[in-house]
């Protein structure tokens, strides 16, 4: 998987995240507007070469790529549900088969600044991480362990056992400012088109809305995530 631009990369590097191989420009190399990030990238041992700007065009398959292109392999890293065990206030986001690269991207994003210390989401039939989410994230995406499981429903009766409180985020729910946010939540965002699948809806704890006026029914799911997860690292900040 290629994936490109300076940000990306300078997140890659802050996070020690592994990849195959980093291709730089040689053009941009040779006038020293990379030379700083080529530096750190040798400093900490990853592979690395120069190539013509033509090449890094064709791999990253745009011109926006500012000289840099990452092959971070054939998969995204991604987690297993243990890595949660014996954590304490968990805060964490179930993903229920959305399937725009950038709604998943932008929640990325929002989960990392909101504090948010996993995203779980389906093996099946939802969008998995491409050069689109990865980008959108702004190379947020490598600052938060993104889980893979088999079964979501299976997944939250784990997370209860662990005490775990899941809130479904859904029109019928109770207002997001009414709840208690504090210690070990989980937070449901649905499908961009059918919300939460009825089986997963059932397994949550509890039902989260966003009152809304004008007859509006819903928004989209990456700002519903941002206004429901700021309130509750707002409460778990302040309300301590």
């Amino acid at each position: 998987m290629y994936i490109y631009g300076k940000n990306i990369l300078k997140e890659i590097i802050e996070t020690h995240y592994p990849v195959k191989h980093i291709f730089f420009s040689s053009s941009k190399t040779e006038k020293g507007s990379l030379k700083e990030i080529v530096e750190d990238v040798a400093n900490l041992g990853y592979s690395y070469s120069f190539s013509p700007n033509e090449v890094l065009e064709k791999m990253a398959l745009t011109s926006k790529h500012q000289g840099i292109v990452i092959d971070i392999g054939n998969d995204f890293k991604y987690e297993n549900l243990d890595i949660i065990e014996g954590k304490e206030k968990l805060f964490l986001v179930i993903l229920d088969q959305i399937q725009d690269p950038h709604n998943f991207g932008a929640i990325v994003r929002t989960s990392v600044a909101a504090g948010v210390d996993a995203i779980i989401i389906p093996k099946d039939n939802a969008v998995e991480v491409t050069p689109v989410v990865i980008k959108v994230s702004s190379g947020q995406i490598f600052k938060i362990p993104i889980i893979k499981v088999t079964n979501l429903s299976n997944t939250i009766e784990t997370l209860k056992k662990e005490n775990v409180w899941v809130y479904g985020a859904d029109i019928g729910g109770k207002p997001y400012y009414e709840i208690d946010w504090q210690g070990n939540i989980c937070l449901v965002f649905g499908n961009e088109g059918n919300g939460i699948r009825k089986n997963v809806k059932n397994h949550c704890d509890e039902l989260v809305s966003i009152p809304m006026f004008n007859n509006v029914e819903s928004l989209n799911v990456s700002v519903s995530a941002g206004i429901i997860l700021f309130e509750a690292k707002k409460q778990r900040t302040f309300n301590k």
